[in-house]
């Protein structure tokens, strides 16, 4: 796991390789093992190191194969390296390293953009192929890892956080209105290309681009993710569903032990993170860490779900690290947190990440983490209400969205108010696209492949990179994600949602914890905004020297006169999303 960087350059110029080790170096939490830069005419590269596949020097980076005249800056793991090194020496390819990186570069080599659907891991990388002068860009299909870029007349300049790539310089940090509009709107899901700067934008998950040193570029989506069971699945009972379900849950955790010698699991004790410690256990992994969090009470919500990942810790006698946060240290610690952020996230569970992965940090360096099951298998309380609706996408948007049309525009100061409902917009033409017949697969689509990648997926991606932390999330093995959507929603919706993975659960662990209410990572201090942490709010969003003018005056004064009764569908606040968006821009420094 690592931060990667890199400029071609567009003029005749070589690149500026200055530039590039000011945005590597910003990325050090990332990668704080090792770092190094290549330079060649037209590209430079960079990279920093967190060493888990290979700990050697062999499989340093940027690689550079002279022989085969590719320079590779990769960011992941690739989980079926071992068969893919055994097809490459078939072929005639030797290898000097014992890791994924001398792979994932042969492989190019081998297969060009080919190799990509081989791959099954998380990955955004960078290849340089030396006499062809073109730079080849990839991510993986669910976009596990980020890779963000900016271009102009003079370069394409990319890095794998969007703060580091500011540190290069030559970059307007100006907003863009539509984004902020999707910030506001879509539960601060701004989708692939777009990010809240103008300037700034991320290669989408499942995409490759090749650009020449000229600038000529092309650019290709190379995965889709389909709906409906195949030809011979459409008699398939609930149990023939299950048994296929557990056996892939199975394959996905056992392949992502690969090279991971301490071994860590964020517990919060619902069925997706205990399921994991159970196949571990099945697995054979005996020395295993679990790390759980909790807050203090806020608005009558609890703060903490250790009763039921205590259950799971005493059943499989894990070693337990239980992690309590009071409402000063949730301040104290806030600002951090968003400068950790590519990009600024509403959920109250970030700073829970951000403080759990720095706990976890001080015993492993790879972590499990149930990230996906609930996009995948239909476990939110949306998925029923679009199921039954006769607009499909009228009944997603009341159940998901922060805001109408109008109280976004009530928001946001006229000149950066959009004429039309853009976030809207692009929901209901994502709805209308081929892939997805039944209502609530289109919904489990643009939640599985937009939302999950642009929450939490980034969130976790984001909070325990900030600590130089691997998390793996084997709900998002492309072959589970592919199952599951092939999988009926009757036999996901029943159940309160996600029956299918629950009944394969029951297989494994105890009932306890698939039969209870459903949870998260809760924060109320956040969401029931009061005391220390309103003021606190308060003071981030009338400070006038943070005044950006983005803001309507009358709705922040209506917000702040009612911080409690301003929940969103989704019973986050109004209130603390302005007041995000204000600390995010703060401590990016602009």
């Amino acid at each position: 796991m690592c931060g990667i960087s890199g400029e071609i350059s567009f003029n005749q110029q070589p690149a500026n390789l200055a530039a590039v080790e000011r945005i590597t170096h910003h990325m050090a939490p990332r990668g704080p093992d090792a770092w190094g830069f290549h330079s060649q005419g037209p590209v430079a590269l960079g990279h920093r190191r967190l060493k888990i596949m290979d700990l050697s020097d062999s499989s340093a980076q940027p690689m550079v194969d002279g022989q085969l005249g590719l320079t590779l800056a990769f960011n992941g793991a690739i989980y079926n390296y071992p068969e893919l090194r055994a097809e490459l020496e078939a072929l005639g390819y030797s290898f000097y390293s014992a890791g994924d990186t001398e792979v994932l570069l042969k492989g190019y080599h081998a297969w060009g953009e080919h190799l990509l659907p081989k791959l099954n891991g998380m990955f955004a990388f960078a290849i340089w192929e030396r006499d062809r002068r073109r730079l080849f860009l990839a991510r993986d299909r669910l976009g596990v890892k980020p890779l963000y870029f900016s271009r102009n007349a003079q370069h394409l300049r990319f890095a794998s956080s969007l703060p580091a790539l500011l540190k290069g310089g030559d970059i307007d940090p100006v907003l863009d209105p539509i984004a902020l509009n999707h910030y506001l709107n879509f539960h601060a899901v701004v989708p692939a290309p777009r990010t809240l700067l103008a300037n700034v934008q991320k290669l989408a998950p499942a995409t490759w681009m090749r650009i020449d040193a000229d600038g000529t570029t092309e650019q290709h989506t190379w995965w889709t993710l389909p709906y409906g069971p195949h030809a011979d699945e459409h008699g398939l009972t609930l149990q023939d569903w299950v048994e296929r379900v557990l056996q892939s849950t199975r394959e996905a955790v056992a392949i992502r032990q690969r090279a991971a010698v301490d071994v860590g699991v964020l517990l919060s004790g619902g069925v997706d993170s205990s399921l994991l410690v159970g196949l571990l256990r099945e697995a054979g992994v005996q020395d295993l860490s679990t790390f759980s969090i909790g807050f203090q009470d806020a608005g009558g919500e609890r703060g903490d779900e250790f009763q039921y990942s205590d259950l799971i810790a005493r059943h499989y006698g894990t070693r337990h690290h239980q992690l309590r946060v009071a409402e000063h240290e949730i301040i104290e610690q806030l600002p951090a947190a968003f400068r950790a952020m590519s990009e600024p996230m509403v959920s109250h569970d970030c700073i829970a990440f951000y403080l759990l992965s720095r706990e976890v940090s001080k015993h492993c360096k790879v972590v499990q983490s149930g990230q996906g099951a609930d996009e995948l298998f239909a476990g939110y309380h949306w998925y029923p209400q679009v199921d039954g609706a006769e607009d499909a996408f009228a009944a997603y948007r009341s159940a998901f969205f922060d805001r109408d049309y109008a109280d976004y525009a009530a928001t946001v100061q006229a000149k950066w108010r959009v004429d039309h409902d853009a976030a809207g917009d692009f929901v209901h033409q994502h709805f209308a696209q081929p892939g997805a017949d039944a209502a609530v697969d289109k919904a489990l689509r643009l939640d599985s492949t937009v939302m999950l990648v642009d929450d939490p997926v980034k969130r976790v991606d984001n909070m325990t990179m900030a600590w130089g932390l691997e998390a793996r999330t084997p709900f998002l093995d492309y072959r589970l994600a592919e199952l599951s959507a092939r999988v009926p929603a009757r036999f996901k919706l029943p159940d309160g949602g996600k029956q299918v993975l629950k009944e394969a659960a029951r297989k494994v662990i105890p009932s306890e914890v698939i039969d209870r209410k459903k949870g998260y990572f809760p924060v109320p201090g956040l969401k029931h905004l009061e005391g220390a942490t309103l003021g606190w709010v308060r003071d981030l969003l009338l400070d006038r020297s943070q005044d950006r003018g983005l803001f309507d005056a009358a709705m922040l004064d209506r917000l702040l006169s009612n911080p409690q009764g301003q929940l969103t569908p989704l019973r986050g606040s109004k209130l603390w999303q302005l007041a995000a968006l204000n600390l995010w821009l703060s401590e990016q420094g602009l």
